[in-house]
């Protein structure tokens, strides 16, 4: 596995975990978009993630 370089690192730094290693969100892990957040984030807002527990919005014609 290749080194990453110091100009890398330093973009990546808020991903990287205590390894060295991309470490993403829980909930970004599966994830097929790549709007991934880092596993850092506490709160997390992401219009593409849809719980199997929230409910589904309607849509109201008037």
């Amino acid at each position: 596995m290749p080194r990453m370089s110091k100009k890398r690192k330093h973009e990546l730094s808020f991903y990287l975990n205590d390894r060295g290693r991309v470490t993403y969100n829980e909930l970004c892990r599966k994830c097929q978009h790549g709007c991934k957040q880092s596993f850092r984030a506490v709160v997390i807002d992401c219009p593409r993630y849809l719980s199997k527990r929230a409910k589904k919005k309607e849509k109201h014609t008037e």
